[in-house]
């Protein structure tokens, strides 16, 4: 695996941070949220951010702090967003193995019920589920294995991603 990192991208709600931070613990790699990278380095809140600088400005920050990220054996969280970020989603591609956690979007409608609150962020005139089809494609094309956890319970999830790790590991 390049690298040793797994890089978890899906929808806010999927699971990335969850299932990140034990399959970290579980492979012994440190555990990396690049939202909470964003808020440090402009010492504000996402949405703060997003206020400030709008959603074209938000992807330039999230961007560089994600293509910037220079590690090796850690398990990496990403915004949503990330795959809306080239020079991230290519750096990413070159240092790790990238994990689509994927859900149907009832399953993540019904985890999430308020996109706004969860700081989702939609364009004018674009519904939360016009979201879910424009990124379910970005998502499919930079993953390297996509475990989907449609029914699953959280524990299902690590287990199904230590496996695919495993076999990707082994190749």
């Amino acid at each position: 695996m390049k690298k040793g990192n797994l890089i978890f991208i899906g929808m806010p709600a999927v699971g990335k941070s969850t299932v990140g931070v034990v399959v970290a613990k579980r492979l012994g790699k440190r555990f990396i949220d690049t939202d909470l990278l964003i808020q440090e380095q402009e010492g504000k809140l996402l949405r703060e951010i997003i206020e400030e600088v709008g959603e074209k400005g938000f992807l330039k920050i999230e961007n560089q702090v994600n293509r910037d990220i220079n590690v090796e054996n850690a398990v990496i969280s990403p915004g949503g967003s990330v795959v809306y970020c080239d020079e991230a989603m290519q750096h990413y591609k070159e240092i790790g193995t990238v994990v689509y956690l994927s859900a149907s979007y009832q399953t993540i409608k019904r985890r999430i019920r308020s996109p706004k609150k969860r700081g989702v962020v939609l364009r004018e005139g674009q519904t939360f589920r016009d979201l879910y089809d424009e990124r379910i494609q970005l998502f499919e094309k930079y993953a390297d294995v996509t475990i989907c956890e449609d029914g699953y319970q959280i524990e299902q999830t690590i287990e199904t991603v230590l496996e695919a790790v495993g076999q990707v590991d082994n190749e």
